[in-house]
C-alpha cells in the first residue's frame, strides 16, 4: 500500500490535488468577501436592513427575552434562530463559484478540442479516390476534372 501511494505521489496527482485545494480555498475566501462586503450590502440597503446577514427569526426565545438586535445577541441570550439571511449570502456564494466554474470548465474544455484541419483534398466525382484540391486530372482514372 505504500508503494501504491508513492506511485501516485510521484506521477504528481497529489501535487496537483494540494493546488487545487489551495487555490479554491483562497478563491472561495474572495467571493464571500465580494458577497459578504460587495453584493449584499447594497441588496440590504434597498431592503431597508443594515446587514444583510443579520436576518433572521427567532424560533424560541432565550433566557434574556427579545427583540434581538443582532444573530449573535440573540445567540448568547440562548434563542434559537433561523438565519436565513447567512443562508441566502451562501447562496449567492455558491452560484457565483459556479459560474466562475463553469467558465473555467468551457476555457478548459474549448483549449482541448482540436484545430480544424485546413481541407487540402476532394474526391474524383469519377473514381471516388482523394485527390489535390488544384488538379486538373485525377491521379489514379486520369479523369479531366471539371
Amino acid at each position: 500500500m505504500l508503494k501504491e501511494f508513492k506511485e501516485f505521489a510521484i506521477k504528481g496527482n497529489m501535487v496537483d490535488l494540494a493546488i487545487g485545494v489551495i487555490i479554491g480555498a483562497a478563491f472561495g475566501a474572495v467571493v464571500g468577501s465580494l458577497v459578504k462586503d460587495v453584493i449584499m450590502p447594497p441588496i440590504a440597503a434597498l431592503l431597508g436592513g443594515s446587514d444583510f446577514s443579520q436576518l433572521f427569526v427567532v424560533l424560541k426565545e432565550g433566557a434574556a427575552a427579545g427583540p434581538y438586535a443582532t444573530v449573535q445577541v440573540a445567540l448568547d441570550a440562548g434563542a434559537i434562530t433561523l438565519n436565513y439571511g447567512a443562508f441566502i449570502n451562501a447562496v449567492v456564494s455558491f452560484l457565483i463559484v459556479a459560474w466562475a466554474v463553469f467558465l473555467v470548465v468551457k476555457a478548459v474544455n474549448k483549449a482541448r478540442k482540436p484545430a480544424e484541419e485546413a481541407v487540402t483534398t476532394k474526391e474524383c466525382p469519377f473514381c471516388k479516390s482523394d485527390i489535390a484540391l488544384a488538379a486538373t486530372r485525377c491521379p489514379a482514372c486520369t479523369s479531366e476534372l471539371p
